[in-house]
């Protein structure tokens, strides 16, 4: 007896039905996932192995950067010290009396003045010589001025504490000096190199020795 047609298995041209095919697909399936896993638990492995471990810092010896000391900033001082020295440059006019001039200076300015130098001429002085103090020697006529020194005080003061000294030479060279006795009149202009200060300090020299310090000897 012969099969019916629809018995008999007719494959297909260009047809696979075939189930191992249907099984590689489901097994390439999972052995993708299985090696993809594989990779990731290999990358975590490497990034483990790969960290560094941090531990506690020391601290490092010395200052650290920026903080050394730093320049202060400039003091400028703009107001003299009651103790400062001033110098000044005084120029007397022709025919006036110096040693006025320097007298009135002192008092307006209520500061001492030391007189260092002086240049120009001056005309009939009168000098008392250190070798006979009460003799007092008149010169007539123009004289060049040496030296010119002495000091002022705008207050009162003691006696020999001010005055001037002054040291001039004469026409044929002859040179003469001493205290100024009486008025210093200027010939020509006369300029003065001075300095001035305050609160001058009397002073009485030798020092009073009590007798404590002659038994046991002064100290230096």
């Amino acid at each position: 007896m012969s099969n019916p047609w629809w018995s008999n298995t007719m494959a297909l041209p260009g047809a696979d039905n075939s189930s191992p095919k249907k099984s590689f697909s489901l097994n390439n399936t999972t052995s993708t996932a299985t090696s993809s896993h594989k990779e990731e638990r290999e990358n975590s492995e490497e990034t483990k192995e790969g960290a560094i471990e941090v531990g506690p810092t020391r601290r490092s010896r010395g200052r650290p950067l920026g903080s050394k000391n730093k320049p202060k900033s400039q003091v400028f001082v703009t107001r003299d010290g009651p103790h400062a020295l001033r110098s000044h440059v005084i120029e007397v006019a022709n025919g006036a009396d110096i040693t006025d001039c320097l007298i009135e200076f002192s008092r307006r300015h209520q500061r001492g003045v030391c007189v260092l130098s002086g240049t120009g001429a001056v005309i009939n002085v009168h000098l008392r010589q250190p070798t006979i103090p009460s003799t007092v020697m008149a010169l007539h006529g123009r004289f060049e001025i040496i030296s010119l020194s002495g000091s002022f005080l705008p207050g009162t003061s003691l006696p020999g504490s001010t005055g001037l000294t002054v040291c001039v030479a004469g026409i044929q060279g002859q040179v003469m000096g001493g205290a100024v006795v009486g008025p210093l009149v200027a010939s020509g202009t006369v300029v003065i190199m001075a300095a001035t200060f305050s609160n001058a300090m009397y002073e009485r020299l030798p020092l009073p020795i009590q007798e404590e310090d002659r038994r046991e000897g002064a100290p230096f």
